[in-house]
C-alpha cells in the first residue's frame, strides 16, 4: 500500500489508508477481542501500517487491544498515533455502570480534561503502559475545542520538547472542526493534524481554512470521519442514516443520494468515491477509517483500491454537487 511522509517529519510515513481503532474500544456496541484482532491482522496483510487510537476510546480498551495486536509485529514497520487531553481517573464506585460517552464498557474510570504539561506527560506514560509499546509515533491533542489557551500554551510546548528528545515522532491536534486546527497550523509548531468530518465528499469546509494553511506550512493532514458518521458509508444512503453522530437531515440524505447516483453512473460506489475524493487533496497524507472486524477491514481496503475516473468530479460539479473539481482553481464548496 502506498505511503506518504509527513513533510516536516519525513521519517514518519503513513499509509494512505489508516486503521481507526475506536471500535476496538466498543464504540456503540461490544466488540470481542477476537474480532478486533482479526481486524488488525486483515489490515496488516493488506499493507496498512498506520493505526490510530486514543485513551478516550473505551476508557483505554482500544489502546490495550491495539497494543496487544501489534506487539509481535516489527516495530519499525508501523506507525501508531494516540491522543492527549483526557486523563483517565479511576472511578471504582461507578464500575457497575456503563460508560456514558458512547462506548460499551464499564464506567470504571472518568475522563478529566487536562492539557497541562504534567497532564501531557501523564497521559503519554499511561498510553505507553496500556499499549505496551516502546514509543508513540504521533501524539495528537484530542478535541481541545474549549481549551485553546492551555492546549496551545502548555500542551504544544510539552509535545515539542518530547518530539525534540525523540520520545515521540510527530505532534499535532485532532478535532471535528477545521477552524481551530487551522489556527494550530498557523500559530504553533505542529507536524500533522487530524480533521474529522469537515473535508468529505459531502462537505468541504476545511478547504476554506485548514487545507490552504496546511499546504503552505508543510503540515500533513489526516482525514477521519470520511463518511460523515455513516451518511456516505453505504452505496445508497438509507432514511435513517447518521450525520455528525445524529439522525441526518432529510436534505442532506437527498443530496448524498444524488451524489451516489452520479457515482453509480461512473461505475463506482458512494463510499469508494468518498475515499478517492479526499486523497486528491495535496495536503492529505492519510485517511483513517474505523473498522471493527476482519470483514469490515477487507471492505475498507477494497473501497480504497477502487479506480475512480477523473471525470466523476467534473460530473458532480456539473450537477451542482461540487463547486469545482478538487485541486482545480481553489476551494470546493457544497452546492
Amino acid at each position: 500500500m502506498r505511503a506518504r511522509a509527513l513533510p516536516r517529519r519525513p521519517e514518519v510515513r503513513l499509509t494512505e489508508l489508516g486503521f481507526g481503532a475506536a471500535q476496538g474500544g466498543n464504540l456503540y456496541r461490544a466488540t470481542t477481542d477476537e474480532e478486533f484482532a482479526s481486524a488488525v491482522d486483515t489490515a496488516w496483510e493488506a499493507g496498512v501500517r498506520y493505526y490510530d487510537t486514543a485513551p478516550h476510546y473505551g476508557l483505554g480498551l482500544s489502546e490495550r487491544r491495539l497494543g496487544a495486536a501489534l506487539r509481535h509485529r516489527p516495530r519499525d514497520e508501523y506507525v501508531v498515533s494516540t491522543k492527549v487531553g483526557r486523563l483517565l481517573v479511576p472511578s471504582p464506585q461507578d464500575a457497575h455502570l456503563r460508560d456514558s460517552d458512547g462506548f460499551d464498557v464499564p464506567a470504571s474510570h472518568r475522563r478529566v480534561w487536562d492539557f497541562s504539561r504534567d497532564g501531557v506527560h501523564r497521559s503519554i506514560e499511561a498510553s505507553l503502559d496500556r499499549t505496551g509499546l516502546d514509543r508513540i509515533d504521533i501524539v495528537y491533542l484530542h478535541d481541545p475545542d474549549d481549551h485553546w489557551e492551555q492546549a496551545a500554551g502548555e500542551a504544544v510546548p510539552a509535545l515539542v520538547d518530547l518530539r525534540d528528545q525523540g520520545v515521540v515522532g510527530a505532534i499535532g491536534a485532532g478535532m471535528n472542526q477545521s477552524a481551530m486546527l487551522a489556527r494550530f497550523v498557523r500559530e504553533t509548531d505542529v507536524d500533522v493534524v487530524m480533521c474529522a468530518g469537515r473535508y468529505t465528499l459531502l462537505e468541504q469546509g476545511a478547504a476554506e481554512d485548514l487545507l490552504p494553511a496546511a499546504e503552505s506550512r508543510g503540515v500533513g493532514v489526516v482525514i477521519a470521519g470520511v463518511y460523515n458518521s455513516g451518511l456516505l458509508s453505504r452505496d445508497q444512503p438509507p432514511a435513517d442514516a447518521l450525520y455528525n453522530y445524529q439522525q441526518a437531515p432529510q436534505e442532506l440524505i437527498e443530496r448524498a443520494r444524488r451524489i451516489a447516483a452520479v457515482c453509480e453512473s461512473f461505475g463506482v460506489t458512494l463510499p469508494q468515491a468518498a475515499l478517492a475524493f479526499v486523497r486528491r487533496q495535496p495536503a492529505v497524507v492519510s485517511t483513517v477509517v474505523g473498522v471493527r472486524n476482519g470483514s469490515q477491514t477487507t471492505e475498507a481496503v477494497r473501497r480504497s483500491e477502487a479506480v475512480v475516473a477523473e471525470e466523476l468530479w467534473d460530473a458532480l460539479a456539473a450537477a451542482g454537487l461540487l463547486a469545482a473539481p478538487p485541486g482545480q482553481g481553489g476551494p470546493v464548496h457544497p452546492a
